[in-house]
This record gives structure tokens, sequence and C-alpha cells, in this order.
């Protein structure tokens, strides 16, 4: 018989806000470790990789100048904000603006960076060493020893130990308690353990079903999808040494990029042209992703063969019993996707790089962006429409075809929007990019 009830439900109520406190600590750690230190580490990446990694390299220039030791050239942040967020409003206040302005004849891109978006992206690029001074074992596009840092291990143990720390700390509390209670007369309820105990097993339940659902939902959404992608070919054509070496156009090879659909894919016949009077490679080693030394000269010869070349006489495109190079193709895009290559490139301005990637860099060539709806649509919010008059003639400069949306001309003539993006012209409508 129990001669004091609400003594005894007080306790026990107060037991159960103990147990449920804990609960929510310990979820609260595990929720914390497992998230937010690969949040925190990712985020200045992911932010330079999916705004500025198409037209920068870090210590590389590309179509803009290589990003390495910007704070020094800048002196500091404040100019730096300035010129990312809006270009033409750092000219004439920073000495590098004015200096950089005509870097390149495409003009960046005006961005809406919050400024510890900004502070992610310069500790990020700071971050990354020079490939130059590490040695080993060339990585993908043959650059010796280029290392690829991956904190995901020294993140996960470090969640562990923390995680260890805190349960230890939760135990000692326990204890401490308990002793506490024993010293003033409190009855204290034998702990149940943790494997028996229905509150911390419906919340370790529920913690997994949670993740169980993310990594499904996440797996789901990629599905299809092929970033990184990186097959090997029939012959080992590396990007590095025609478009970056030899700086050979990518429309000599790639003939519909700025005036069709499809990109396409040079023929037999637009290889030899070349590699029936370049008989041996001479260039730089060029390596395999797997470390591997590639022979140059050998795979021209598997040019020839495919080509009915011998190497020693003419080759006559007209008797030549050539047969097409079985290219396997990297980007794909769902049936249902539309995607006109000339109305990016010619007509959108874009470079290679916004979609591929530093391109002229590459060996062999991968997939670097995910090409997910998602992707393309922050890039129509973001990128801007040239349709300017020249002010002289009073004759459109830019795209005439977007001239009938007068509105949206003079809210831009009369200081009302900063930009007109290809959001504001539709370019987020679904029966753009949807058949």
């Amino acid at each position: 018989m129990d001669i004091f009830p609400h003594f005894s439900a007080h306790f026990s109520n107060m037991n159960k806000r103990r147990i449920l406190g804990k609960s929510v600590v310990i979820l609260s750690y595990i929720l914390l470790f497992l998230f937010t230190n690969k949040a925190i580490a990712a985020d200045g990446k992911a932010l330079y990789e999916s705004n500025c990694a198409s037209c920068h390299g870090i210590w590389k220039p590309a179509t803009g100048p290589a990003l390495a030791g910007l704070e020094d050239r800048w002196e500091g942040r404040e100019g730096l904000y300035v010129w990312i967020n809006n270009w033409e409003a750092a000219l004439g206040k920073f000495k590098q603006a004015d200096k950089i302005v005509n870097y390149s004849e495409s003009k960046m891109n005006k961005f809406n960076f919050k400024k510890d978006e900004l502070d992610a992206i310069i500790d990020h690029i700071n971050s990354v060493p020079n490939p130059a001074d590490n040695k080993g074992v060339p990585d993908e596009n043959g650059d010796a020893g280029a290392k690829k840092a991956d904190n995901s291990l020294l993140y996960g143990v470090l969640s562990a130990i923390l995680l260890v720390i805190a349960l230890t700390l939760l135990y000692v509390n326990s204890n401490l308690r308990r002793v506490a209670d024993d010293k003033e007369g409190i009855v204290s309820p034998q702990p149940v353990p943790f494997y028996r105990n229905k509150m911390y097993l419906g919340i370790f339940a529920i913690v997994a079903f949670l993740l169980t659902g993310y990594n499904l939902g996440k797996a789901g959404m990629a599905m299809g999808r092929s970033k990184d992608y990186q097959p090997e070919q029939p012959i080992y054509y590396s990007h590095k040494v025609h478009a970056g070496l030899n700086q050979i156009n990518c429309l000599y090879c790639h003939t519909g990029a700025q005036e069709g659909k499809q990109a396409t894919i040079p023929t037999v016949n637009v290889c030899m042209n070349c590699h029936q009077n370049i008989k041996e490679y001479t260039g730089p080693k060029m390596f395999r992703a797997d470390g591997s030394e590639v022979n140059g000269t050998a795979e021209i010869k598997k040019l020839w063969e495919y080509a009915d070349y011998s190497g020693k006489d003419v080759w006559n495109p007209a008797t030549a019993k050539s047969k097409p190079i079985p290219w396997v193709k990297i980007h794909n895009l769902p049936d249902h996707v539309y995607f006109n290559h000339s109305q990016h490139v010619k007509v959108g301005e874009q470079n290679c790089q916004t979609c591929h990637g530093e391109i002229q860099e590459m060996g062999e060539v991968k997939q670097v962006s995910d090409l997910s709806m998602g992707w393309c649509v922050n890039c129509h919010r973001e990128t801007g429409v040239n349709y300017n008059v020249d002010k002289k003639t009073g004759k459109p400069s830019g795209n005439m075809y977007y001239q009938q949306y007068e509105k949206l001309h003079h809210e831009l003539k009369n200081s009302k929007k900063e930009k007109i993006t290809v959001e504001n012209i539709g370019g987020t409508e679904c029966q753009k990019c949807h058949y």
C-alpha cells in the first residue's frame, strides 16, 4: 500500500520528465553531429561549384581570372562583396574592378549572395591548395598528384567522439542525481536499460525512419542523373590537349553547338583532317582516371583503324571504308526534356563551361553538373537577358526578339528593375523545357 500516493506520482512524473529530457538531448546530439558539420563544411564549396566554377578556376584562369589570392588583389573583402553581387556598382570605386572589367568579352553574372554566403565562398577558395605543390598519383585530368580533400571520415570520427562524450556526461549526470536523491532519502526507481526502454527505442525508430526516408528521397530524386559519370571511351580523347593546349575552337568539332539543337559529335573525317598529318603524339604526358599513363600515338592509331587508314598513303574519305567511332554518350537528358544548344550558346551567350565545367582542363570527360530541373531553373533565375538599346542610334544591340517586352524594358530603363532574368521572360515555365 502506498501511503504517499501524491508524493510517488510526483516523483514518477519527475523521472519521466528526466528520461524525456535525456532522450531529447541525445536525439539533438545525433542529428546535430550527423548533419551540421557536413553542411557547414560543404556550404562554401557547394556555392562555389554551382555559381563560380563554370567561369573561374581557383588556380587556373578560364573564362574569368583565377581566384587564388583574390583578397590580396582586392585589398580585403568589402570590394569583393560589391563586385560579386553587382560588378557595375564596383566600377569607379575599386581599382581592381576597373582593372579586370574587360578581362573577357563575357561579362560576369550578377548575384544576390548574403554576406555569410560570400564569406563561405571566399573561405573555400582560400582553403584550396595549389595543385602544383602536391606530389603523387595523377588525377583523372593528368595533373600530377592533385589531391582531393575529403574530410567525411574525419567529421564522422569527431561526431562519434562527441556523441560518446555527450552520452557519458548524461550517464554521469544520472548517477549524480541518484546519489543526491539517496542522501535526501528519496527512493529512485531502478533505471531501465536503454535497449529495453520504450521511449529510447521509439526515438531511435523515428530517427531511423527519418534518415531512411531522407536517403531514399534523395536517391529517388537523383535517379537517372549521371553527375561525375566518366565512362571509358573507345579512343582516349583529351580535351585538355585539344581545346586547352592546342586551343582548338569547340565549334570546329561540335559544329551544331551554336546553330543547332544538338552540339553534334565530330565524324571520323573531322578527326582525320588533322591526324592524317599528325601521326605521333609529342605533347605532355596524359593519364587516365586510374593513374595509368596513356600512349598518345597508340590512340591515334586506333583512330586510323576506324578511318581505314594505313598511316602511309594519303587518306581519301571517298574510298576509305571508315566506320563511325562508338563514343559513349555522357550528358543525357530525359526524353520529355527539350534542350536547344543554339538557344543557350548563341542567344543566351553562355560558355561551354557553364554546363560542362572546365572542359579545356579535362582528360577523359566527365559530367560536372547534375543537369537536374532545379539546377537549370536556378540558372534561369540568375542569368540576365541582353536586349539593350544602343544609346546613340536608339537601335537594339542585343537580342531583338525580346524587344517585344516593352514593359520590362521600360522598367529596366527607369531603374525599377536591376536586371531582367530568364525567369521574367518565361524561362521557368514548364513548357519551355518539357514537351
